[in-house]
């Protein structure tokens, strides 16, 4: 009968290692999945910019072309700015946004918590300039101050809005 007890003890215990190596498993999945997103985007991005690139140095070549052949001036190449560059890899999608605008964008789009520090790299990664000797204090202040943002855990927040609509 002891040996019975023993061996249940013994499977409740593994029972409950293996349930919260899945939990931990499954939060890797989602964070990896939201990498591979951002990867592929950045990566379409870059493809396009490529393309973009390939056919401008086409164009100087065929203007240079028609010179040779007809000692005509050659067209204009078109050049693709630095802010333009700056559109296609995504770096000016919060400008002109206040930090907590911006913030609010992001949360709702992951649909989940995050912390300060990556909210903070995500503002810088889209255009938002932190002024400030501490950016990082800056971002988790301002979202504390603002009513959309709830604090679920230290320099942890969420959207007000995905709270309201979870629960429904």
């Amino acid at each position: 009968m002891e040996e019975l007890k023993d061996i249940i003890v013994g499977l409740e215990q593994r029972i409950s290692a293996y349930k919260n190596r899945l939990q931990e498993l499954e939060k890797k999945r989602g964070r990896l999945e939201e990498e591979i997103a951002t990867i592929k985007k950045y990566l379409e991005l870059a493809e396009t910019l490529y393309r973009v690139e390939v056919d401008k140095a086409k164009l100087a070549s065929l203007s240079s072309q028609i010179i040779d052949e007809k000692g005509a001036r050659p067209l204009p190449v078109m050049d693709v700015t630095d802010q333009s560059r700056e559109i296609l890899l995504g770096r000016t999608k919060y400008v002109g946004m206040s930090v907590p605008e911006a913030a609010f964008q992001i949360l709702r789009e992951a649909r989940r918590s995050m912390h300060a520090k990556e909210l903070l790299q995500r503002l810088v990664e889209g255009g938002i300039q932190i002024k400030g000797k501490t950016p990082l204090t800056s971002v988790a202040t301002s979202l504390k101050r603002d009513k959309r943002f709830r604090k679920v855990g230290p320099n942890t927040f969420e959207a007000q809005e995905q709270r309201l609509t979870e629960a429904v």
